[in-house]
């Protein structure tokens, strides 16, 4: 299908990603992200985010022109070739490309994510799962379960069934990736979207959704991963614990705070050392 749901009906959709991220379910959706806040944090800071739209920022300008040249989807990449972007005729250039829903890049930016790309089609793991024309790129799923509107975007959905998402990091050693998948809820991110695969009849559940994670500085080195058993498991219990808090705080329309505390432990592991 493509175009925005005039009805509201479960399916697949290829709409732009401004009208994915505002939300084109009557009444609202939960996404990915927006569950990952709901388990990790209070509802009246889940809350204030969604009603405050977070301004751009230069790593997201980053990895969204990232996705840009290795899934040949999204945005159109523009130059602003000026050594300084502080003044008034080069910052009108820039809001005039947002505006546009482009990206501003400088030089160095623009060769950063093409050096990128060909670093990734250099890899053959990643290279075919993306291959071009074996699958959708940036496709926005809609479905509801029990009551809840749930929606996420598939970075590529193959044709055979597998989820792949593309990531950009700092380090793709696989301590710092442990950490990142934990302090970014990556492993809630796969669930949710092999949810979603399922529900919609558009995904293999026989194949867990692959990450396929490269490094921001050269070389640009590249992992293509997925999250084993154990953190999967983790994942499904702190999404069924933001669903049930969402649906909760939207039936009550009250979206509460921290809960009191009378008294603050230390951490475990400082109660352990002098145990």
């Amino acid at each position: 299908m493509s175009g925005a749901p005039v009805e509201v009906e479960p399916g697949l959709y290829d709409i732009p990603a401004e009208q994915y991220h505002a939300d084109p379910i009557p009444g609202g959706s939960l996404s990915s992200t927006g569950a990952r806040k709901l388990a990790t944090e209070c509802p009246a800071k889940f809350k204030h985010w969604l009603d405050n739209p977070q301004p751009h920022t230069k790593a997201l300008d980053l990895g969204t022109a990232a996705h840009k040249l290795v899934l040949d989807d999204g945005p159109e990449l523009v130059l602003v070739d000026a050594p300084r972007w502080d003044t008034d005729s080069i910052k009108a250039e820039v809001a005039a490309i947002r505006a546009a829903g482009d990206i501003p890049l400088k030089l160095h930016e623009l060769d950063q994510v093409h050096a990128m790309a060909t670093a990734l089609r250099a890899n053959e793991e990643a290279a075919a799962l993306l291959e071009p024309g074996s699958g959708l790129a940036e496709m926005s799923a809609f479905w509801e379960d029990h009551g809840v509107w749930r929606r996420c975007r598939f970075d590529w959905l193959r044709d055979d069934g597998q989820i792949v998402d593309y990531k950009t990091a700092r380090s793709c050693r696989r301590e710092d990736l442990e950490k990142a998948f934990n302090e970014h809820g990556y492993h809630q991110q796969q669930g949710w979207y092999e949810d979603g695969g399922e529900a919609l009849g558009v995904a293999d559940p026989e194949r867990p959704m692959q990450f396929v994670v490269q490094e921001k500085d050269p070389p640009y080195l590249v992992v293509v991963t997925t999250c084993d058993p154990m953190a999967r498991g983790i994942g499904r219990h702190l999404n069924d614990v933001a669903l049930n808090t969402y649906a909760i705080c939207r039936d009550r329309g009250e979206w509460p705070g921290y809960l009191p505390n009378p008294m603050i432990s230390l951490p475990a592991w400082v109660e352990r050392q002098y145990a």
